[in-house]
């Protein structure tokens, strides 16, 4: 059970191991683009090349779809970023359980979005838990995990390549043990848990009054999608890349300008005092325009000195 890209290592990787995977579950097509053209996800894509009978119930928990699973008598269900919360009916047929490759390290970042929020709260490691499923939201028992360093150049849209990636390998080292039976499952610690629900509309804002790193964190955490914006007269000014804060501002002046005020725009960037230090643009989006680098957006505009963006 999987949709997105990040599931389609661990469905490849199944394959090549000699797993039979007689059925793939995923979400239903779905209309993308400006056509909104009907586009099947990136595991259905997968499966069908492979002549894997693919089913996309509209939603799980309904009895139709609970039986047709109870009918294929799976011996293990194994699932990666699917998108619905399993129900106990489903949770209790296969004979070695339900796991899921969840992407961060337990019991941090449960739900939805766990690489957005680990980038976009600036933490040094992030990685790859795999758990028998719950009930609850990724509450289950801990069966294996792998950590992975966050560099600074990376975004979330690197991080979720790299993880599917370290996903499909800790499922491979992981599933010998597990149906040999010597798995040692260890419970999380709620008291550490942290929630990572989907971004939202309002999560996307940057709040100039935070500081220059949290805001190079929010942008590289919400690159490529659905990306960072601010207000500049009044229309939507979306970030895509800054360069990583220094400890002193760059340019040494406007030290007393409101968060959000435009010091200065270059070829470097544009220069934006924030609620400690400043911050430099690298990649912008103007309403109506693609994303393009600052040097090249002030071939054919600025964004004037003393600008105080976010302003409606």
């Amino acid at each position: 059970m999987g949709t997105p890209d990040f599931a389609v290592p661990s469905l490849r990787l199944l394959l090549e191991e000699g797993y039979n995977v007689t059925t793939v579950i995923t979400q239903p097509d779905r209309p993308k683009g400006r056509k909104r053209v009907l586009t099947p996800t990136p595991v259905k894509v997968e499966a069908e090349k492979h002549g894997i009978p693919v089913l996309q119930p509209v939603k799980l928990r309904e009895a139709d779809s609970v039986e047709v699973i109870r009918q294929l008598a799976p011996d293990l269900i194994v699932t990666a970023a699917y998108g619905q919360i399993l129900p106990k009916s489903v949770l209790d047929l296969p004979k070695y359980g339900c796991i899921n490759i969840h992407a961060s390290l337990l019991p941090k970042y449960r739900g939805g979005a766990p690489i957005h929020h680990a980038v976009m709260r600036g933490e040094a490691e992030t990685g790859v838990t795999i758990m028998y499923m719950a009930v609850g939201l990724d509450t289950g028992d801990m069966i294996s995990r792998v950590e992975l360093p966050i560099e600074d150049t990376d975004t979330t849209g690197m991080l979720f390549d790299k993880l599917s990636i370290a996903g499909a390998d800790l499922l491979k080292r992981t599933l010998p043990d597990l149906l040999a039976g010597r798995i040692e499952a260890v419970a999380q610690n709620e008291a550490d848990a942290i929630y990572s629900p989907n971004i939202r509309r309002e999560d996307e804002i940057l709040d100039w009054s935070r500081s220059a790193t949290e805001l190079w964190n929010h942008i590289r955490g919400l690159n490529p999608f659905p990306g960072a914006y601010t207000l500049w007269n009044g229309e939507v000014l979306k970030v895509w890349a800054s360069l990583k804060p220094q400890t002193k501002d760059s340019s040494g002046t406007g030290k007393s300008a409101v968060p959000g005020t435009v010091l200065n725009c270059s070829e470097q960037g544009v220069e934006v005092m924030t609620g400690a230090g400043t911050l430099w643009l690298t990649e912008i989006q103007p309403a109506g325009k693609k994303a393009m680098p600052v040097s090249e957006f002030i071939r054919g505009a600025q964004i004037p000195v003393g600008t105080v963006l976010g302003n409606v």
